[in-house]
């Protein structure tokens, strides 16, 4: 390390305390997406306190703070998610919402926070030639869709996720490199430049007419049993997904029958339609559009088909060596992994719509147990959750702004958008669709 590394590590070290403290304090009060108020307020306050610009309610609940008024060079973001998942059996979930993170995004947090405390000193801000902005960003859980959707009618928002609502406004308009971090249980390191499946999100209304299901259900048309045909046509589409476009469908069932002897007449579905590229996954959507609609007319139910644009495939960057040299340089005797661009993971995130137009960096550390987005998850060693990403974040934004700028400049020179805003809009706004078949009853039969 040279000096001004050693001088970043040491400014966390004397602060974490405070670093521990503040990721404890969000541990215990984790907040759904576009809810996260508490949150964001905590965040604030402390890029406030370090003197900085400001910006809240980005997409609801962001907050963006500029580590200089004006700089000339690139602009790097170091960014952490708000939001925890909705898993109340976890021992430290927030009673009065329900969400816990057991996905660690606070750990997230507390490291842009860290590094900020790290990077306000005058003596190491200056040593950037460039500017770095601290971001902490709503809902990357694209969780409670039914509620997001009527934000999304009340005008709130316009898309399920944080990040892309932040690129739909244009608050990412003048950062040239983002850098993410993902928490992982025991004690690990990982360069995390692989590709990611993207998605689509279906809601699905089935409308039958009740009846008594002991006494009279021929007067009935059920709704429950078109909701689980088209679950079996959805099961039987899955022969003919492609291995290469890694497509992985599920769904649940989020209002069913109001009784077991009530025929239902109103039963609703969420579903996830994921794959390794946006041709692939669109097309397996279409594949569960007609699996829907083939259980409604068999049926003679209605269908409302109600298509949201979730995330896309996450693009790796060419080269990602400075998130190595960053690891390697904290990790002590502790291996670091890399995962490149050959590797690809099923999961999702809207990172992915970032990466489309935005070089994205990523890096993985632990300091966590349990299964993560499971109720086991708990902190295991709190200097690793919480200290350890704050200094990874600042070590990386120091080693893409020193010289100036060269290491960052050339991500930048070297990085090829897959879409422009306006066709990444246009994109989201395709996506944005309804149709519905109209019940196809027939008379009831009386003697």
């Amino acid at each position: 390390m040279d000096q001004i590394e050693q001088k970043i590590c040491a400014r966390i070290d004397a602060h974490r305390d405070e670093i521990i403290a503040f990721a404890d304090d969000l541990w215990n009060h984790a907040e759904l997406g576009f809810q996260e108020h508490r949150t964001a307020g905590k965040f604030a306050a402390v890029m406030k306190s370090l003197g900085l610009r400001t910006e809240e309610h980005l997409a609801v609940t962001g907050v963006k703070s500029y580590l200089k008024a004006h700089a000339d060079g690139p602009t790097v973001c170091l960014m952490g998610e708000f939001d925890g998942l909705p898993i109340p059996a976890n021992a430290h979930a927030n009673p009065e919402t329900g969400a816990a993170h057991c996905c660690g995004h606070h750990a997230q947090t507390a490291g842009v926070m860290g590094a900020a405390i790290a990077l306000s000193d005058p003596e190491i801000a200056a040593a950037l030639q460039g500017n770095v902005v601290f971001f902490g960003v709503p809902a990357e859980e694209y969780v409670e869709i039914e509620l997001r959707n009527q934000m999304r009618e009340q005008g709130l928002i316009r898309y399920g996720c944080g990040k892309c609502e932040l690129l739909r406004i244009g608050a990412m308009d003048d950062i040239d490199i983002t850098v993410g971090h993902h928490a992982v249980s025991g004690k690990k390191y990982l360069v995390a430049n692989r590709s990611c499946n993207g998605f689509v999100t279906k809601m699905i209304r089935f409308e039958g007419r009740a009846a008594h299901a002991a006494g009279e259900p021929q007067r009935g048309v059920d709704a429950m049993n078109a909701a689980a045909l088209a679950i079996h046509a959805v099961d039987l589409q899955r022969e003919t997904f492609r291995d290469q476009d890694t497509i992985r469908v599920h769904g649940m069932v989020t209002k069913g029958a109001d009784a077991s002897n009530v025929i239902a007449d109103d039963v609703r579905m969420t579903y996830s339609v994921r794959g390794k590229t946006i041709a692939a996954y669109m097309d397996a959507a279409k594949k569960v559009d007609r699996s829907m609609r083939a259980g409604a007319v068999a049926m003679g139910c209605g269908v409302t088909i109600t298509t949201l644009p979730g995330n896309l495939p996450i693009v790796p960057v060419k080269d990602a060596s400075v998130v190595d040299s960053a690891l390697h340089e904290i990790c002590g005797d502790t291996p670091v992994t890399c995962t490149g661009p050959d590797f690809h993971s099923t999961s999702s995130g809207d990172y992915g719509d970032i990466s489309c137009m935005i070089p994205l960096l990523q890096f993985n550390s632990g300091g966590f147990s349990g299964v993560f987005h499971s109720p086991d998850v708990d902190v295991a060693d709190p200097y690793d959750a919480y200290v350890i990403p704050a200094k990874v974040f600042a070590l990386i934004a120091y080693k893409l702004l020193r010289n100036g700028g060269d290491r960052a400049r050339a991500i930048m020179d070297s990085f090829e958008a897959v879409l422009t805003r306006q066709q990444y809009l246009e994109l989201m706004e395709s996506q944005l669709t309804q149709e519905r078949i109209a019940p196809q009853m027939l008379p009831v039969l009386d003697d």
